[in-house]
């Protein structure tokens, strides 16, 4: 029985390092590593693990939802695993399918992870929906049209430095490429 490892994170800016260690720790021969979000249902790295394990093989992750975000794709996963006649163990989770209660236990999780995120999701639009009803608006706030006006006319001189400009207003870089951008549409 060989161990394969997969690990992911959702973005680039996070490390696998944690995930990396503890799958060497577990005794995975071969570590597949991914930087994807788990709703994104193209992960080539996945694909490539899946396709890499044999029948006797153990998928190793160090939690489940490295694998998938929703119930539903955790167990068709696991039901594609099971057809190959590969075993799971998630080392945080401490599931081991190669045992009936470790089979158990991981379709119970997925359940009560897939629950976690929606009662997550559901307090997070309550929450929204009460700030509201209170006066309040959500995202930044909006930039003072005096301010950009003023980015843009410093811009428009060409005596100052974007460094220079935003310093002086107090208006983003962004932002004020996006007020020049919206500037030159009107013109044109």
């Amino acid at each position: 029985m060989t161990k394969i490892g997969y690990a992911r994170v959702s973005t680039t800016g996070q490390s696998l390092d944690m995930q990396i260690d503890a799958l060497e720790k577990a005794g995975c021969e071969r570590i597949f590593e991914e930087k994807e979000s788990g709703a994104n249902d193209n992960r080539p790295q996945l694909a490539n693990c899946l396709d890499y394990l044999r029948k006797g093989d153990i998928l190793v992750v160090y939690k489940l939802d490295r694998l998938g975000r929703s119930t539903k794709k955790l167990i068709e996963l696991s039901e594609e695993l099971e057809s190959k006649g590969i075993e799971l163990l998630s080392i945080r989770d401490s599931i081991d399918t190669t045992t009936v209660v470790g089979k158990a236990m991981f379709k119970m999780l997925a359940v009560l992870s897939e629950m976690e995120r929606d009662l997550i999701a559901e307090r997070t639009r309550a929450g929204l929906e009460a700030a509201r009803a209170r006066g309040r608006q959500g995202g930044r706030p909006r930039m003072d049209q005096k301010k950009i006006d003023a980015a843009i006319a410093l811009y428009e001189t060409q005596k100052y430095t974007i460094r220079e400009i935003t310093e002086e207003t107090g208006v983003s870089k962004a932002k004020l490429y996006q007020a020049l951008k919206e500037n030159k549409n009107q013109k044109s």
